[in-house]
């Protein structure tokens, strides 16, 4: 399995849904270029050739490199934003949400390093309407996790003075597992996920 096609918990691969085989290929060898060489400086060429295709072969199921950007990271944003509206939206106590909305994000970035990097790093390379669209997915993973915390200070829970600025933080402290996880280190991805559930509920104040 290639570092693109990793997943965390076991859970299905995020490519399950590109159909045919040969552009789920195609966007798998994508992702793994964008995350080792960064959008610009990866060519159609590169990518074709990590899919052991020919550069013409791609044109057939994206019309440009910047199609595949925005495919992948529609595709990374919605998963992300499932999984916290999963967390956010489950039976249980503000505390117990929040840990769960942390663990599981944690896990996603931690398991999914590859896909999270491009994900998360590559907006600014989008044209205007695609990336106008994958803001308003974050817009939303943004407000599921402030959703938590906000229940969280009306049942008195936590106590957070900067609701906003505290969403931002945590899902900074998520976000950046993406950029440092290590395969090889001495934590899993379920490790880093329960340690960071522990530091949130303590920036959050939780009794």
């Amino acid at each position: 399995m290639s570092t693109a096609e990793e997943t965390a918990d076991g859970e299905p691969s995020a490519w399950d849904e590109v159909t045919p085989d040969a552009a789920r290929r195609l966007l798998i060898a994508a992702v793994e270029a964008f995350a080792e060489r960064g959008y610009h400086a990866t060519t159609t060429r590169d990518i074709a050739g990590r899919a052991g295709m020919s550069p013409a072969a791609l044109y057939i199921h994206y019309k440009t490199k910047e199609e595949l950007l925005h495919r992948i990271s529609r595709i990374g944003n919605a998963k992300a934003l499932e999984i916290l509206r999963t967390a956010s939206r489950a039976e249980g106590t503000p505390t117990e949400r929040l840990a769960d909305a942390v663990s599981s994000f944690v896990r996603w970035h931690a398991g999914g390093r590859t896909i999270a990097r491009v994900v998360q790093y590559e907006l600014d390379s989008l044209g205007p309407e695609a990336r106008a669209e994958i803001v308003a997915l974050r817009r939303q993973v943004n407000a599921e996790m402030r959703g938590i915390i906000e229940d969280g200070v009306a049942t008195g829970e936590f106590d957070v003075l900067d609701v906003h600025g505290t969403t931002l933080a945590v899902l900074s402290l998520c976000v950046d597992v993406a950029r440092w996880f290590n395969v090889n280190g001495p934590r899993t991805p379920e490790e880093v996920g329960a340690l960071y559930a522990d530091l949130v509920l303590r920036m959050a104040g939780a009794k």
